[in-house]
C-alpha cells in the first residue's frame, strides 16, 4: 500500500467541475485520505489569460507508482483533458492536469524514483507554489 499525494490543475472549462469529477474518479479504488484548498495561480511555464485552479489529494493505494501514473494518464484522456504540450513542446491550456507530487509507504517511509517516465519526489515540488501550498496541507499532522 502506497500513500499517494497528487496535484490537480484547470484552466479551462468548468473549472471547480473539473476538480471535483478529477478527485471523485481519484477515489475509485483508493482511500481518499485528505483534500486541500484550492490554490489559484498564473500559468506556470506558459502565457494564458486562464488562471489556474489546483488542489491536492493525499490517497492510499495498492497500485503501484508506475501503474498510478497510467491510471493518471488514463482518467485525465477520459475527463476530456488532451496533450500538455503542442507540437513545439510548449505548455498549453488543459481541462485537467494530475501529477504525482510525492509517494510513501503507508508508514510515512519516502520513495524516491527517478526512471524516463516518472520522477517523485516531483522534480518541481518545491519551485511552484502551487504544489507545495497544497502538499504541505496534505502533510500537517493530525489530519492524516
Amino acid at each position: 500500500m502506497y500513500r499517494y499525494y497528487l496535484n490537480i490543475g484547470t484552466n479551462l472549462g468548468n473549472r471547480e467541475r473539473n476538480l471535483n469529477c478529477a478527485i471523485k474518479a481519484l477515489s475509485e479504488g483508493a482511500e481518499c485520505i485528505k483534500v486541500s484548498e484550492v490554490v489559484k495561480s498564473a500559468p506556470w511555464g506558459f502565457n494564458s489569460a486562464n488562471e489556474f485552479l489546483n488542489v491536492g489529494i493525499a490517497l492510499n493505494s495498492a497500485m503501484q507508482p508506475h501503474e498510478m501514473l497510467e491510471h493518471i494518464h488514463h482518467l485525465e484522456r477520459e475527463l476530456g483533458s488532451k496533450a500538455h504540450r503542442d507540437e513545439n513542446g510548449a505548455y498549453i491550456d488543459r481541462l485537467v492536469d494530475i501529477d504525482i507530487m510525492a509517494i510513501e509507504e503507508t508508514d510515512g517511509t519516502a520513495i524516491s524514483i527517478n526512471t524516463p517516465t516518472l520522477t517523485v519526489p516531483h522534480p518541481h515540488l518545491h519551485d511552484r507554489p502551487f504544489f507545495l501550498t497544497p502538499y504541505h496541507q496534505l502533510k500537517e499532522k493530525g489530519n492524516i
